[in-house]
Order: structure tokens, then sequence, then C-alpha cells
């Protein structure tokens, strides 16, 4: 019996573990003036306080960048294909993907949600998205349901017949989800998020693909919690990586 085919308009992106906040920053910054004496401060865990957010902000505003390299976070990331492939481009972060070679692949794919933008307008690197019609949301979402049914019908016919699984996906289009691990530093995530959100203020403005986007955002509001002054200092210079 073929499974059911699902269609999904958003992504997911859940926290697996962290070793990450402020505090890192600090010690790792303070030990080029204070050597070992920074030890104890560094083996404690204590979270940093009010008063350490100017050396924070310091570091950010001057681009002093390494001390926001002593942390870590992975993130467990649901997302189209096409969007992966769009994240693997940044080689500042380790990846590990499923593979459709070893596993048979989930029918669950991406269409767009009715308030995704589908008009680009504008030159290259400076993008305008604009609302589709409904004629044209209509057409989005009609064709996209189509092409995946018999995409997944072709790939369910060739399993069926003894094909290998890494032959048979090459009929699966790239609307189709997949899941991977991903982690990186807090100085790696800014980098990512300064190239894959597009937030008023920032220094460098970014024209990212919307569903990329929606993933940042979500990794994002997740390393808010953890280094709440590393963020703010972030946003308070331009959203530039240091």
């Amino acid at each position: 019996m073929r499974p059911e085919i699902e269609f999904r308009s958003d992504v997911t992106v859940e926290l697996v573990r962290a070793s990450a906040s402020d505090a890192d920053v600090l010690f790792a910054a303070r030990v080029s003036t204070q050597g070992e004496q920074t030890l104890e401060e560094a083996q404690s865990g204590n979270e940093a306080s009010a008063r350490d957010r100017g050396l924070i902000n310091y570091l950010m505003r001057d681009r002093h960048g390494s001390p926001f390299e002593h942390n870590s976070m992975t993130f467990y990331v649901q997302a189209p294909i096409f969007v992966f492939r769009e994240f693997m481009r940044h080689r500042i972060a380790s990846y590990n993907e499923e593979s459709g070679r070893y596993r048979e692949l989930r029918p669950v794919f991406y269409v767009p949600a009715p308030e995704r933008n589908l008009l680009q307008v504008g030159k290259p690197g400076a993008y305008e998205f604009l609302p589709g019609t409904a004629e044209q949301h209509a057409i989005v979402d009609t064709a996209t349901r189509d092409a995946a049914e018999f995409a997944f019908s072709a790939y369910q016919r060739m399993l069926a017949a003894g094909v290998a699984r890494e032959v048979a996906r090459i009929v699966l289009p790239l609307n189709i989800y997949s899941s991977m691990y991903v982690t990186m530093n807090a100085r790696s995530l800014m980098n990512f998020l300064s190239l894959r959100t597009k937030v008023e203020g920032t220094h460098f403005p970014s024209f990212p693909q919307r569903e990329i986007e929606m993933c940042a955002e979500k990794m994002e509001a997740l390393w808010t919690e953890l280094m709440p002054l590393t963020h703010a200092a972030f946003n308070a210079n331009g959203r530039v990586s240091p």
C-alpha cells in the first residue's frame, strides 16, 4: 500500500544540544590580558551579568571575532532539499543529512503557503518580492501537488520493481523534505544570519530566499535565549558577524 503524501508549508528547527553562553565569550576575551586568572571563571559556568555587556559590545563593534567561537550549538532541521542546498553553501558548519541511498524517503513535500510572495521584481542583487494573485497561487499550489504525486508514484514503482533506492530517488523533486543535524558556533551562526535574514537596520542588506530565512529565524530565536547579550550586540552593530 502506497503511503499517503503529506504537504507542508513550514520548516522544523530544534535545538538538540548546546554549550553556549555569553560567559563563554568573556573568558575567551579576557585570557589575552589575564591569562591563567580566567581559568576559574571559565570552569565556573557562571552566567554573564549586565556589566559584561560593554565588553561583548566592544568585541562585536571592533570585530574581535575569535572569542565568539568558544561555544557550540547543534540544531535538527527538517526542510525541503532545495533549502539544504543553500545551507551547505555555508562552509562554516558541520552537516549530517539523511540519505536517500540508505532509506526509503518519506512522501512529505513542500508547497508554498498562500502568504508566500511569488513575484520577483527588480535587478539582480536588489530584488523585491511581492504577493502574487489568487490565480498565480492556485497555479503554484496545483502544479506543485500534481508534480509531487506523479514523481512519488514513479519512485514507488521503481522500488517495487526492485530498483535500488539510490537510483529510484532521481525522479524526486527538490521540494521533498529531508532532515539533518547542523552544528556551528555563534560566530558562524551570526555570519549565516547576516546572509539569510532580511532585517531593517542591517549594515549589509541581504535578500534570502524565504524558505531558508524561515529556518534562520527559528535558529536565531533559539540562539537568543542562550546568548542574549551577544545577540543584542549583534543587532546593535548592524548584524555583522565579527
